[in-house]
């Protein structure tokens, strides 16, 4: 096994370990924002040089709920909990060489466009082997997207010494209820896990 898979498959081994995880489970209705990415994508990639992606817009909701709860946007340092007054957002990536976990830094400071070019240059240097240990390093809270495997639902792992992790999944149409009528709807599974 890399060094590298060794370690992250060490740290959150000794995450499940330590931690007492729960993890909660909702369904959203993915309809509104799947339109507004279809109404807008032209115009945003002419303006900003960047596509419009679900991560940037689960980033900014994930800031408006850790300021909102800023106990979840804490790190556990031993035995104190540190609460920071800034979020730093780490976001899963999948490579050749295993999972990393770069951190979008200031993220309650970006618009929707710095975000996804922020994702766009982590993305590519983790798949280029490229990242350094700083921008790995500080995150106060992950969000990682089992959807791109087809995942329909999991139970995300904390990223030490974080104490939330947010887990995204597929959309699928589902039959659900809107006002009384029964409809195919693009849903998605979340999965919040916290200490």
């Amino acid at each position: 096994m890399p060094r590298l898979r060794k370690r992250i498959a060490n740290r959150l081994k000794d995450s499940q370990n330590t931690f007492a995880m729960l993890t909660t489970f909702n369904e959203v209705d993915m309809t509104n924002l799947m339109k507004l990415r279809s109404d807008y994508k032209d115009e945003f990639v002419k303006k900003h040089g960047v596509k419009l992606g679900l991560m940037s817009c689960f980033v900014k909701a994930a800031v408006s709920g850790l300021q909102n709860q800023p106990i979840v946007n804490a790190v556990i340092d031993g035995d104190d909990i540190i609460y920071r007054d800034y979020v730093d957002v780490s976001v899963a990536v999948g490579t050749s060489k295993g999972l990393v976990v770069p951190v979008i830094r200031d993220a309650d400071t970006m618009n929707f466009a710095d975000i996804e070019k922020g994702i766009n240059n982590l993305a590519k240097k983790a798949t280029e082997g490229a990242l350094s240990i700083d921008e790995m390093a500080g995150g106060t809270f992950t969000i990682s997207n089992g959807g791109v495997y087809g995942s329909l639902i999991s139970t995300p792992i904390i990223n030490p010494p974080q104490s939330a992790i947010l887990g995204m999944h597929s959309i699928v149409q589902r039959p659900v209820v809107v006002d009384g009528s029964i409809l195919a709807r693009p849903m998605m599974y979340l999965a919040l896990t916290y200490d």
